[in-house]
């Protein structure tokens, strides 16, 4: 909390919903080389060493993926995660090996938007990108 107004808001996690919250959860630890916190089966999180701000995943057993581009009728995107990255063909590399998908639809060429494994759609992208 903000020492000069204890009523300010501090984010501390984006919370991504997952019908596999454990896989998910260990997708995006390999992905960013955080710590995955498991606390159940139902709700994990996921922290730099830093402590900073980080990602949760919780059970959702009606989650439906998003999909991307939007299409109408469909669930649409309601956000996605940017990831800077030094070397984008290597990155992009290393997140298909972990489970990712890269997406149809590339709308620039310094940036790579791929898919997690459920589906939830994030970029990796070049500095000055």
């Amino acid at each position: 909390m903000s020492a000069d107004d204890p009523a300010m808001p501090v984010l501390t996690a984006t919370v991504l919903q997952s019908p596999d919250p454990v896989r998910l959860a260990r997708f995006w630890g390999a992905l960013t080389g955080w710590t995955v916190h498991e606390e159940g089966p139902t709700w994990l999180r996921v922290r730099p060493a830093d402590g900073g701000v980080g990602l949760s995943v919780q059970y959702d057993d009606a989650y439906q993926a998003p999909i991307w581009p939007p299409a109408p009728g469909t669930q649409g995107m309601q956000l996605h995660l940017d990831l800077q990255v030094e070397d984008l063909h290597a990155a992009t590399a290393r997140a298909l090996e972990l489970g990712a998908t890269e997406a149809a639809f590339q709308p620039q060429d310094d940036v790579r938007v791929l898919l997690d494994p459920d589906g939830h759609p994030f970029c990796l992208f070049l500095p000055g990108a």
